[in-house]
């Protein structure tokens, strides 16, 4: 991917969620199609939580790795609805979540989010998080539209 086009792909996804750094889980979208989202998180050194999680062994945390489902389950909602971006969509739920893997520095994180059923304003979606195709997380992902306008 040329840088050109790695920069509106980042814009991209600027535009979709309200998160920013250090918060933004998401780093490029790979596929957005009904029912579906892939996408990108680049798992650096100098990412915050390092510091402290853990000293000397550093270990994204499975909490974090949940984020960035939920964020790629935002984007994959926006897609299916045409919603305005600027609507939120709060986590409320989380079943069957299971850890695989450690995800560490310079791993990239993979997911791929799909829609099991919504009827606005709740919405239930399923998320694996995968690092060299092996199976990092999974977890299902309750969440619902909210009206506050964020931008």
């Amino acid at each position: 991917m040329a840088a050109d086009e790695k920069v509106a792909e980042l814009e991209r996804v600027l535009g979709l969620l309200p998160h920013r750094y250090p918060f933004l889980m998401v780093d490029r979208i790979l596929k957005l199609e009904k029912g579906r989202v892939a996408t990108i998180k680049n798992v650096t050194f100098n990412e915050p939580y390092f510091n402290g999680h853990f000293p000397g062994h550093p270990v994204m945390p499975g909490v974090l790795i949940v984020e960035a489902l939920a964020q790629s389950a935002a984007i994959l909602a926006l897609n299916e609805t045409g919603a305005d971006p600027s609507r939120l969509f709060m986590l409320t739920g989380l079943n069957k979540v299971r850890f695989r893997r450690r995800v560490l520095p310079g791993d990239q994180l993979e997911m791929e989010v799909k829609l099991l059923k919504f009827h606005r304003p709740l919405w239930r979606m399923h998320g694996v998080a995968k690092v060299d195709g092996e199976l990092a997380a999974e977890a299902e992902l309750s969440a619902m539209e909210v009206g506050e306008q964020v931008r």
